[in-house]
């Protein structure tokens, strides 16, 4: 009986000490920030913080009228500096676990994110996959200020836009902060990153409640074009054209439309193409002792829309016109892309160095140094193969009915 009672107390005592956790945190002393912008004002950083008010967001019947979000700002010397000086404001310490977003002012991003990317990879609260996106021709906390109707938390309605936009259109891509480190400190290959952009008015009214009960909000939120960073500095603008070429060329493209003209005589008529599957193979050679690159870019689709009246699409010479027709348009996006990239910007930012590095690794070690000057000069061969798989559920459009 003597050791049974003995058993018992130094299970209560083991029990005892699996009861206390060090490091917990309660929900109730936590703000959990889902979106972060960061800014540069002179020589200090602006952090701003889109941070979650968890009673409007769990009210089951309209809430109690407050924004379902709260933005605390602060600026400081240090973005962790500035993270905790927010604090001042905020009855509770930022959680910055759950992020989605990360919004880099265009100002900051043309001086160099090098910083930013320090900090975010030494904070241990950080997860990494959250996207990150540059705002196009504005600050970061203009775009964490506006309230989304579409969803109650602004932060969220980016990450999933972006995400859906990646998959069903083609001018954009998500970008987490592995990649944008990965492509930072390689040889070979430049960063890209996606840009949000806000439509309407400067004022405040996009951070008031009654901005999102409109049929049409005055101000939204759009994503536009992608930024083509040199190293950690952005160094300008692909805009949409350029950015659907830059993403075929890298095989990026998942679902997306295009259109091509009816015919080379008329004007004004197009017909849509449904492009569901891409597939991009980049080859490095040597010709005479200089590198070049060959693309070679498959692509399937489906005719998704026609307002040809006189086109025959039953006939086999109908759908290699379009096939060729769609193929002289993607390979003029892709040139145009490479244009920007090659003469412009200087930036390598399709890759190519990497792609000549597997393929003359003797050549690479010899050049890796003085890349960005070969990269300009750099040949491109590209060659488009596209294949329309179906018409549709009819054949001939009944707009051909209607002319005759």
């Amino acid at each position: 009986m003597e050791r049974k009672s003995i058993m018992i107390v130094i299970i209560i005592v083991l029990f005892g000490c699996l009861t206390g956790c060090w490091s917990r945190k309660e929900l109730n002393e936590l703000g959990i920030a889902v979106g972060m912008g960061i800014d540069k004002e002179e020589d200090h950083y602006v952090v701003t913080y889109q941070v979650v008010n968890p009673g409007e967001i769990a009210a089951q019947q309209g809430g109690g009228g407050r924004s379902p979000i709260t933005t605390y700002q602060q600026k400081a010397d240090t973005i962790f500096e500035a993270t905790r000086k927010i604090t001042t404001e905020s009855s509770r310490k930022i959680y910055i676990a759950h992020l989605k977003m990360l919004v880099i002012g265009q100002d900051l991003a043309e001086e160099g994110i090098g910083e930013v990317l320090d900090y975010l990879s030494r904070e241990n609260q950080f997860r990494t996959d959250f996207y990150i996106v540059v705002a196009k021709e504005t600050k970061a906390e203009e775009i964490l200020s506006v309230l989304t109707a579409s969803e109650k938390i602004p932060a969220n309605k980016l990450f999933a836009s972006l995400e859906t936009s990646e998959k069903a259109w083609a001018p954009t891509k998500t970008v987490v902060l592995d990649e944008l480190i990965s492509k930072i400190t390689s040889k070979g290959i430049e960063p890209t990153i996606s840009g949000i952009k806000r439509i309407g008015k400067k004022d405040d009214r996009g951070a008031k409640m009654k901005h999102v009960q409109q049929l049409k909000p005055e101000i939204h939120l759009t994503y536009m074009g992608i930024a083509a960073f040199k190293e950690d500095r952005m160094v300008g603008w692909l805009n949409e054209r350029e950015s659907k070429g830059f993403n075929y060329l890298m095989g990026n493209v998942k679902n997306t439309i295009d259109h091509v003209p009816c015919s080379k005589e008329k004007k004004g008529k197009e017909l849509a193409i449904e492009i569901f599957r891409t597939k991009s193979d980049l080859k490095g050679s040597l010709k005479r002792g200089n590198p070049q690159i060959q693309a070679n870019l498959f692509v399937e689709g489906n005719i998704g829309e026609v307002q040809c009246a006189k086109l025959d699409l039953s006939k086999p010479e109908s759908i290699d016109q379009l096939e060729k027709a769609a193929e002289q348009k993607i390979k003029k996006m892709v040139h145009e892309a490479l244009q920007k990239g090659q003469k412009k910007y200087k930036a390598d930012i399709f890759g190519f160095g990497e792609v000549i590095q597997r393929s003359e690794p003797a050549y690479w070690e010899k050049m890796k140094k003085n890349w960005s000057q070969t990269f300009v000069e750099l040949p491109v061969n590209v060659q488009v193969d596209v294949k329309l798989r179906h018409t549709g559920s009819v054949g001939d459009s009944f707009l051909k009915e209607t002319k005759e």
